[in-house]
């Protein structure tokens, strides 16, 4: 009687802030409560948050229970004195932080605060978690602690979910988003990355595997023809590597393959999305992604054949696996060469068939091959794939193994090392836009160097010679609206433009601050389209007013936050002590979708446009959430009604084709289609991508639900 009590008493409570978040939904008497979800969040908090914390009398004697309880890593903590460690407290509860929303309090007290071992009791706060990471991140200097603090605080930057959740628990997984897996073909490599997997899923990473080097179905194997079973048999082992990989029951385990598109096995691929495929193919929750070459679309917009090679062939006439070598610039050699076994197909027909799937699942993701290697500024290797969501594009290079699969030469992988600014937080705080990046690297930068990646060699060979980092952005379409910009406007591609060619040089003049403050580049940078300076030249030769808001409106913004335009001559001379000094990171940037951290900042997810001023989100017992805009209020109102589903396609990809003339990485590129699209539509939007140079798409939507913006878009990867 008591338990059906207390149930009863939580579910009445719940149905108090549930009724007031519902209300942010409605139209009373012609107007709408825009406070109705602050109020939901201070209820939240007050029903259920605040009986539910253990309560400290001091820091010092929360921290002596955390570390004695083993909660929190001690040696982590007595890098800090406990009088630093109170004044991190002290500034950080300065700020009087308040959930502007309640799907940001829920998001941090469901998905990122320290809990209890059993589960039922809060032991931290968001000031708390953000000194946790402040703690993590600064290793020892106080200085650089208290400036975490404040950036954090001031909600400028934000962990990647890895990072910002694990911070100083002592029970955790590891700061890394996700990981990338080359596979050759031959059985050891296969076995390798299976076992990898299943290492760095455990460890609560997502985990994304190049198959394009895999001989095809029907191929030979010993010089015995037609025994080999193409890439479908390994997808399988993987899909049951990561369901198994349930990261403690937390969720299962993330994973993605990539194939690329002239590889034989192309549309069985493909066809491992049907819904209505035989099970025996079947590919339930392992996510799927296409490497597209230039030549494919050439020959699609020619209307002709396209060829599939044999990767066995190509290996054994070039001495290299077939994604080490450019299909568009060898195509017609390919063709030419009778060694080489080939199939064709119509080029139309399998992007009619790429659309087709779009519809009925969501994927492929789509990496442009070309396109991501032409803006490679390392050529020791090629890109051959991306991750789970589509922002990486970095080298992988080839591992050998023995026959009992131990190493004989540790190739290159690729660990994500991710973190997200608030656009519209950095322009509040617009005069710090310089330091605020250089502590926002220099963060992403110690996760680099402290992650433990001892389970997956080839991962952490290529971590230690890189140190590659992703800082992305996020609230894009939250700035324009506050701003009274229009998502479809002249002057949101003009900003978006401005935004990322600042934000690119500070992440470069950070990381140059950083290999002088090391005394250390990264290995390879003396090889590197950086070393010569060639890399800044669209920068230093390019016409003096490139690079300067052409609009009226965005230079008043500019000016208004105090947003200093790095000039032609400032890119000359950083580009001298690049050059002179080196860089301490191989890679800088790379936006991601930013779905959970969007929701714990209350902002609008990466560069896209917000599906509706009001989302409608399914929370699990709990049904429906409503998310209202960021800062949405009737002033605003008018900029955010037009959402993702009502403008399309195409100036999403305007944006992100902004954005990505300045990301040396990849952007997350999500396409938003109405249920009255059809296939050519699609095949328009993935035209318009690759002839703008964004450099992959991520997510198809497909609006089939009558109830606008109740699709989840967080990246699988770092969803919790």
């Amino acid at each position: 009687m008591e338990e059906n009590s207390k149930i009863s008493k939580e579910l009445e409570m719940q149905s108090k802030y549930l009724a007031l978040n519902a209300t942010s939904k409605l139209l009373v008497c012609g107007k709408t409560d825009y406070t109705a979800d602050k109020k939901a969040a201070i209820e939240y908090m007050n029903v259920h948050v605040i009986p539910n914390t253990k309560v400290f009398n001091s820091v010092k004697e929360r921290i002596d229970y955390l570390v004695e309880n083993n909660y929190y890593e001690k040696e982590l903590i007595e890098k800090f004195k406990i009088e630093e460690i109170e004044k991190l407290h002290e500034i950080a509860y300065s700020y009087n932080h308040k959930f502007p929303t309640l799907m940001g309090a829920m998001k941090f007290y469901n998905s990122y605060c320290l809990t209890s071992f059993d589960k039922k009791t809060y032991l931290e706060d968001y000031e708390q978690r953000v000194v946790a990471n402040a703690i993590l991140l600064s290793n020892g200097d106080f200085t650089f602690a208290k400036n975490l603090v404040h950036l954090l605080m001031k909600k400028v930057f934000q962990p990647a979910t890895p990072t910002f959740l694990n911070a100083l628990k002592k029970n955790r997984g590891e700061y890394v988003s996700c990981y990338l897996l080359r596979t050759e073909d031959n059985m050891e490599s296969i076995a390798r990355s299976i076992s990898t997997s299943l290492q760095l899923s455990k460890r609560g990473g997502g985990v994304s595997v190049c198959l394009t080097n895999l001989r095809e179905y029907g191929s030979s194997i010993k010089g015995i023809k037609n025994v080999a079973t193409g890439v479908i048999p390994v997808m399988k082992l993987l899909e049951d590597t990561f369901s198994y990989a349930n990261q403690l029951g937390q969720r299962q385990g993330a994973g993605a393959v990539y194939l690329n598109v002239h590889h034989p096995d192309i549309l069985r691929f493909l066809d491992t999305k049907r819904e209505n495929a035989d099970e025996k193919i079947r590919i339930k929750s392992l996510s799927l992604g296409v490497v597209i070459p230039d030549i494919t679309f050439l020959l699609a917009k020619e209307n002709k054949e396209m060829a599939l090679f044999s990767p066995q062939d190509i290996e054994k006439e070039y001495n290299l696996a077939m994604s080490d070598i450019s299909i568009t610039e060898e195509y017609d050699n390919l063709i030419k060469n009778d060694k080489i076994k080939k199939t064709y197909i119509n080029a139309r027909k399998l992007f009619q068939t790429i659309a087709e799937l779009h519809f009925e699942s969501g994927y492929p993701y789509i990496l442009f091959d070309d396109t991501v290697n032409r803006n490679n500024a390392h050529p020791n290797g090629r890109i051959v794939m991306s991750n789970l969501c589509s922002e990486i594009a970095q080298v992988n290079t080839k591992s050998t193994y023995e026959e009992d699969l131990s190493f004989l030469e540790i190739g290159q992988d690729v660990s994500c090392n991710l973190g997200s600014i608030n656009i519209s937080e950095m322009m509040l705080d617009g005069e710090n836009f310089g330091e605020n990046i250089y502590n926002s690297i220099k963060a992403l930068d110690f996760v680099s160097r402290n992650a433990n990646l001892k389970s997956a060699k080839s991962i952490e060979n290529g971590n230690n010679k890189n140190h590659a980092l992703g800082l992305g952005a996020m609230n894009l379409h939250g700035f324009l609206a506050t701003n009274k910009i229009f998502y479809d406007s002249p002057e949101a591609l003009d900003f978006t433009n401005i935004y990322f060619y600042i934000q690119t040089y500070y992440a470069f003049l950070a990381s140059n601050k950083l290999a002088i403050e090391n005394k250390k580049s990264f290995e390879n940078f003396s090889i590197s389209r950086f070393a010569n300076g060639e890399y800044f030249d669209k920068y230093t030769k390019c016409e003096e007013n490139l690079y300067t808001a052409k609009t009226k409106k965005v230079k008043e913004i500019f000016e208004k936050y105090k947003v200093k335009i790095p000039t032609q001559k400032m890119w000359i001379e950083l580009s001298k002590n690049i050059v002179k000094y080196g860089l301490a990171n191989s890679h800088l940037q790379a936006v991601a979708p930013t779905g959970s951290i969007s929701y714990l900042s209350s902002c609008t997810p990466s560069l896209q446009p917000v599906v509706s001023p009001v989302e409608v989100r399914k929370e699990g017992k709990l049904g429906r959430i409503y998310v209202p805009a960021y800062k949405l209020d009737d002033d605003n109102l008018v900029y955010y009604e037009k959402g993702a589903y009502e403008l399309g396609p195409n100036p999403i990809i305007d944006i992100v084709a902004e954005a990505q003339k300045h990301v040396d990485q990849a952007i997350s590129l999500t396409l938003f289609m109405t249920d009255t699209a059809t296939t050519r539509d699609l095949n328009k939007a993935y035209i318009r991508a690759f002839s703008k140079k964004c450099a992959s798409i991520y997510y198809v939507r497909i609006r089939q639900d009558v109830l606008k913006g109740s699709e989840s878009l967080e990246c699988q990867a770092c969803m919790i």
